[in-house]
């Protein structure tokens, strides 16, 4: 039997949740949207739990305090760019790398593999936090949301 990675030549690893715990930063940002908006923040335990499904969904979750409701859409527009403004200040100021993280990319390096990192996080939050982390000449390519 072949071992598994006979021929492999190129692994392309997640960002958010994979590499790198955002939560604080996303966490941060969405509280203060919610106080910009008259309303109480919720904390970083109870947004982590909303994490997925990108940045607008994260939003709409806040805005309704559920996972798949859909807030008044005048709202949702003047909620959107608050988000956003707190959010590229602040995209690496509390993300770290999960651990052995570091010692993975370093292996797989060393083998010989190619990496690349996919992220459904626009390229405007994930080149910042890739250089920031350290973690970007790692990869070949970098596939985010927008590109």
């Amino acid at each position: 039997m072949k071992p598994i990675l006979d021929g492999i030549r190129l692994v392309l690893i997640d960002l958010d949740g994979t590499l790198v715990d955002t939560v604080p930063d996303l966490a941060l940002a969405t509280d203060k949207m919610m106080q910009d908006l008259g309303r109480k923040p919720y904390g970083e335990e109870k947004i982590r739990q909303w994490i997925g499904n990108g940045a607008p969904r994260l939003v709409k979750r806040a805005l309704t305090n559920t996972m798949n409701g859909e807030p008044d859409e005048a709202l949702y527009a003047r909620a959107y760019p608050i988000f956003e403004h707190y959010y590229s200040k602040h995209v690496c100021d509390r993300s770290v790398l999960y651990p052995g993280v570091l010692e993975g990319l370093n292996g797989l390096e060393k083998k010989g593999f190619r990496l690349g990192c996919v992220t459904n996080k626009p390229e405007q939050y994930t080149l910042p936090l890739l250089q920031k982390l350290e973690i970007k000449h790692y990869f070949e390519i970098i596939l985010s949301g927008d590109s």
